[in-house]
């Protein structure tokens, strides 16, 4: 099967989520978030998390850069979309799809760097703390 390799920025909550499902999916949209939007390159995802998320309450103010394979064919049926810069390409995934976008990742998802924000504190309880330790000297 060949596979696409896709990035994921994320918030110490979102990134919480993801390690409570063995690191094997990421968390059902909130309410207010129709879309799921993977990113095509670790660099847009490393501005997005350290730029945007470490400055976030709502992200713990730390942005963590996930990474992904997912099985190629099927994404196929969705477009890349450019949101800005050249590099700036992601996959607008449906809310209601991302259980189905779930099942086509393989090998799981893996933190390739974090970005804490000067507010930061770490949680005395997370999902996440092993991974989060890694990059800290907290």
């Amino acid at each position: 099967m060949k596979t696409q390799v896709l990035y994921r920025p994320v918030g110490l909550k979102e990134l919480e989520l993801i390690a409570a499902t063995g690191w094997k999916g990421f968390p059902p949209r909130l309410d207010w978030q129709p879309i799921f939007y993977p990113v095509l390159n670790e660099v847009y995802a490393a501005q997005i998390a350290e730029q945007w998320n470490t400055g976030d309450e709502f992200s713990g103010y730390c942005g963590a850069v996930t990474t992904f394979e997912v099985d190629a064919e099927y994404l196929m049926q969705y477009h890349v979309q450019n949101v800005g810069d050249v590099i700036h390409d992601e996959l607008w995934i449906p809310a209601a799809a991302l259980p189905e976008f779930n099942a086509h990742i393989v090998n799981g998802i893996t933190v390739l760097n974090v970005f804490f924000g000067e507010k930061f504190i770490l949680p005395e309880e997370s999902n996440a703390c092993e991974v989060l330790l890694k990059f800290t000297q907290l």
